[in-house]
């Protein structure tokens, strides 16, 4: 994406709550200019979270009493401004990564792209909406508890929690840091997997750097566990849309994670949750008016952890890394639904902790059994929520698991033509894109329809023998989403088949016949949007 379009896509948007800080537009253009030509990423556009260092832009970690100017860029994003990628910005986050909901930042709040005043996730929700909205090419965020996986899955994208160490946290704020680890945002697996391999590699000063064997297997090879049970949180479309994708995967062996799911809880219920108030605890006492109340609140529990409690929670932590090796002999790969349910701004709102951990149930084991993770996405429910999945492997699976994540099958996708409000820029077009559609392009129907103005001023397409072409779009959507869209269509309007100019024939609107008698026959401007401008077709 040329930084030119990456600064009208900005502009369109207006203020999304997705930045922080910017890198100034002539300055980008020499930047541009300036990248190396020939480069696995020359090209390409992307932004980093601003928890990450970036010399000669300010790293706020979404506090703006805690910022600093850095003198050196942290290696991971030098690594691919080497690689010729162009850096635009640094993205809004839940402040010092404490948080999955991308609700807890003083920069404002993204949205999911899918809008439906869906939380964006976080804590990386910047990165996350400035890739899926098209801003950037790829982004960089961290997941040390699920804060890239979690934002990947509200926004329809791909989010790579590689294994911890394999990308350098040099210049990455702790979180937690012995369990820190920069994540990667990208439209699909193929251009996270691209941006991994320039990323990845050992670094001197960094003490929790490491390497290890990169070998990949064939995905049809793998012996591929799915949970025997599972809590949704009484989100039935979730459910039923992560049997469906693991159905499509393959994953048949069935396995208890149970002991995944009590490791995970040690990160904010035990004494790990201390080490991640170790990193900011002369800050937070000079500055406690600085934070903002739920991180705030996060922190400071903490304080009620001993050095025994810690030894305690270390020592059941390595049971259960032993269980966890032990469940590698039986699988190659554990396929869970990323979360359990999806939240709204208002619902993370009336519950901002309790919600917080439902989201994190099937993300924050990750790092302290040391696994790595891909997360993709796996449709949308039929109230038009998006759907996700991860695949989880052992330490340095990293390749094996890219493959496995790109094999999925998509979702059954339905094409549906729309003749009125439906079509892009009317009023109710958002119904489609709230379901994950697609527009496929303009067709125009048979000869053998009318086109009327309902006495309710909605449009009706009613099939007769002496119709002419009418303009209509064609969008595509996950065939699971087409029951909702049907549910809020109100009669005499229906979905029926529609014969397009071709011969072919479409799942599309179409009116009852007997709502023609009275209504204004607008078949003469050849389609609705002609008609409302004024128009008469030609």
């Amino acid at each position: 994406m040329s930084v030119d379009r990456y600064l009208q896509r900005r502009q369109e948007r207006g203020d999304d709550g997705v930045w922080i800080s910017t890198v100034p537009p002539d300055e980008l253009r020499d930047s541009a200019a300036a990248a190396p030509a020939g480069r696995p990423l020359s090209g390409l556009t992307f932004a980093v979270k601003d928890n990450i260092d970036v010399a000669g832009l300010p790293t706020t970690a979404a506090c703006p009493d805690y910022e600093y100017r850095p003198e050196r860029t942290a290696p991971v994003v030098q690594r691919l401004l080497d690689a010729g990628a162009v850096l635009v910005g640094k993205t809004n986050l839940d402040q010092f990564a404490t948080g999955l909901t991308g609700a807890r930042s003083p920069y404002g709040t993204p949205e999911s792209v899918f809008g439906g005043g869906l939380i964006a996730g976080g804590s990386s929700s910047g990165s996350a909406v400035a890739v899926a909205a098209g801003l950037v090419d790829f982004a960089l965020g961290t997941d040390t508890a699920g804060s890239g996986r979690v934002p990947a899955a509200f926004n329809g994208i791909v989010g790579v929690k590689p294994t911890r160490g394999l990308l350098s946290t040099l210049g990455v704020v702790p979180a937690c840091r012995s369990l820190d680890c920069v994540s990667i945002f990208a439209p699909d697996v193929t251009a996270a997997s691209a941006v991994l391999r320039v990323a990845r590699g050992p670094e001197d000063d960094d003490p929790w750097s490491r390497v290890g064997p990169d070998t990949v297997r064939d995905p049809a090879t793998l012996r591929l566990g799915v949970p025997a049970d599972l809590d949704f949180f009484g989100d039935a479309g979730q459910e039923k849309a992560f049997a469906d994708g693991a159905g499509r995967l393959g994953a048949s062996t069935t396995v208890d994670v149970g002991p995944l799911l009590e490791a995970g809880d040690l990160l904010y219920r035990g004494p790990w949750v201390a080490e991640r108030l170790a990193g900011l605890d002369d800050f937070l006492r000079a500055r406690p008016e600085s934070v903002l109340p739920v991180t705030r609140a996060v922190l400071e529990t903490g304080r009620a952890f001993s050095a025994a409690d810690a030894f305690r929670a270390r020592h059941r932590l390595q049971e259960l890394r032993a269980w966890t090796a032990r469940l590698w002999r039986r699988i190659d790969a554990l396929v869970l639904p990323t979360v359990g349910t999806t939240y709204t701004h208002a619902e993370i709102a009336a519950d901002p902790i309790g919600r917080n951990l439902d989201l994190g149930r099937y993300t924050q084991f990750a790092n302290l059994l040391d696994l790595a993770a891909v997360t993709v996405p796996n449709g949308f429910t039929a109230d038009g929520r998006p759907a996700s999945l991860t695949v989880f492997g052992p330490a340095f699976s990293d390749g094996t698991l890219a493959l496995l994540a790109a094999a999925l099958p998509p979702p059954e996708m339905i094409t549906i033509a729309v003749v009125g409000l439906h079509l892009s820029g009317e009023p109710r077009n958002g119904e489609l894109l709230d379901r994950g559609a697609t527009l496929v392009g303009a067709a125009r129907t048979a000869p053998c329809y009318r086109l009327y103005r309902l006495p309710s001023g909605v449009p009706g397409l009613v099939r007769a023998p002496d119709g002419q072409p009418i303009e209509v779009e064609l969008w595509q959507l996950p065939a699971a989403t087409v029951g909702g869209l049907l549910a809020g269509v109100a009669a005499p309007l229906s979905l029926g088949r529609v014969q397009l100019a071709d011969g072919t024939d479409v799942t599309g609107f179409l009116c009852e016949t007997y709502a023609a008698a009275g209504a204004e026959d607008i078949t003469a401007s050849g389609g609705w949007r002609n008609h409302r401008l004024g128009g008469q077709h030609t």
